[in-house]
């Protein structure tokens, strides 16, 4: 143990960029790159789409059905990397992932690029599992937090990246080109896979057996399906009805899940505070739905509130994804026994932002605004980086590949919860009317997300204080 944190001292960029980890460090990058990347990326065209093959009613959607899929497919992740390897799950998730792209640039109606966006999302959401995975697989522990780094990065390269090529496709060429450039990239990405031997892995025992889950797939998507619905279409009644009715589905799947004789899609207790895998997963998704609002009504109210253009109000909020790249490069370099107290140290920060933000947002200065998101996605960077690595020192025996898959899922599902849990507050407290309404509005929406970052760190705590191998 002694000898293994001094050489953690030591973990340098060098080592990880050198010849026995590059290519893995590339597949996993351009992994997350092609899911982080579409999302951006199409909601820069989506003007451009609407005003060639109409559908403007369903622009909703296009975001929804992805989320859709990449939260479905990267519940399965886990079971088929204990199943069928990492490799061929990966080229599998990347050809899906083309075949929507192809499908969403051929589209001659709406309806026709919805399925593509569907697939898009399976695929997409695969990858992103996966990738997360091959994290755990394919380098040793003292490199995980560098590789979290490099992750973080290209997420936020990707905040800057998605819109720029989304506009320049849209500018000088057509939409359509822009998602065959992407099915391109992952067509790319599945023959490189195929080409790359598969690592070694501890499978789990009941991993092979029993049936594909379709069933239990079915009630999470039915889950998500039922909370997007009900952030789309906000109504006094019919939203808290949706949101009920999501939140039973994705019950019965996370009951039926941890009952199955065989092929668990999560690890056992996902969510809660009885082991200390649901203690991560459950801050996860707490600080997941929290800090959704940033993205979804700090554009809207600064605009609104405080005159500031569309575009500066979009790069303020991609300060959050530069400035967690840019804590995750920093902290990345450190050893195994400061996880737990980087972790929270992280997450204090991300709550003392979201207190920045109730009060900046609708009062400024803006330069506090700026200030606040950066604070939260240094936060991030600190936490997210240690997170994965000893969420897998801390995991069962044999359950590292569907802990690594469930990290980027739950955080998904936290997101289109706390849009759902969001929206019904705006809507409540009013986004029409005088400034005094609006500024009302972004207060009691950002003080609303308070509670559930408590429940985070209450969550955190429980994980921090677990020692690996305990569970």
């Amino acid at each position: 143990m002694g000898s293994e944190a001094l050489e953690g001292e030591h973990v340098g960029w060098r080592e990880i960029l050198g010849r026995r980890h590059r290519a893995s460090l590339a597949i996993v990058g351009l992994g997350v790159w092609l899911h982080a990347a579409d999302g951006l990326l199409v909601a820069t065209m989506l003007p451009a789409i609407v005003a060639e093959i109409g559908g403007v009613s369903l622009m909703p959607w296009t975001i929804a059905l992805y989320e859709i899929g990449s939260i479905t497919a990267g519940a399965a992740s886990g079971l088929m990397a204990l199943r069928l390897g990492l490799r061929r799950p990966m080229a599998m998730a990347a050809l899906l992932f083309a075949a929507g792209c192809v499908l969403s640039a051929l589209a001659p109606a709406m309806w026709v690029l919805l399925v593509g966006r569907l697939l898009q999302g399976l695929g997409g959401g695969g990858l992103a599992a996966l990738s997360f995975v091959a994290v755990t697989r394919l380098f040793p522990p003292r490199l995980m937090a560098r590789v979290m780094a490099v992750i973080s990065t290209v997420w936020g390269v990707s905040a800057f990246m998605g819109p720029l090529i989304g506009g320049l496709f849209v500018e000088l060429a057509t939409w359509r080109l822009g998602f065959l450039c992407f099915a391109l990239q992952a067509v790319l990405l599945a023959a490189w896979l195929g080409t790359r031997p598969e690592p070694a892995a501890d499978h789990a025992g009941d991993a092979k057996d029993g049936r594909f889950p379709a069933f239990r797939l079915l009630w999470l998507a039915l889950g998500v399906v039922a909370i997007a619905y009900a952030g789309i279409r906000v109504g006094p009644l019919h939203t808290p009805a949706f949101v009920l009715l999501g939140l039973a589905c994705l019950a019965c799947f996370l009951r039926l899940d941890a009952s199955a004789p065989a092929g668990r899609l999560l690890p056992r207790h996902p969510i809660g505070l009885r082991t200390p895998v649901g203690a991560a997963l459950t801050m996860i998704l707490a600080f997941a739905a929290s800090t959704i609002a940033i993205g979804v009504y700090v554009p809207f109210l600064l605009t609104s509130l405080h005159g500031v253009s569309p575009l500066v109000a979009g790069y303020i909020i991609a300060l959050e994804s530069i400035a967690w790249s840019v804590g995750a490069a920093t902290v990345s370099g450190s050893p195994e026994r400061h996880d737990a107290r980087l972790i929270l140290l992280g997450l204090v920060m991300v709550t003392l932002s979201i207190m920045g933000l109730a009060w900046s947002v609708p009062f400024g200065p803006i330069w506090l605004v700026g200030a606040s998101a950066i604070l939260q996605g240094l936060g991030f960077g600190t936490a997210w980086t240690f997170i994965l690595r000893r969420a897998a020192a801390v995991a069962e025996p044999g359950e590292q590949a569907l802990v690594a898959a469930a990290i980027p899922t739950i955080q998904r599902l936290g997101y289109a919860l706390g849009a759902a849990y969001v929206g019904i507050v705006a809507n409540a407290a009013g986004l029409e009317g005088d400034p005094a309404t609006l500024a009302r509005t972004g207060l009691l929406v950002f003080l609303a997300c308070l509670p559930l970052t408590a429940i985070g760190l209450v969550a955190a705590a429980r994980f921090t204080r677990a020692e690996p191998g305990t569970a």
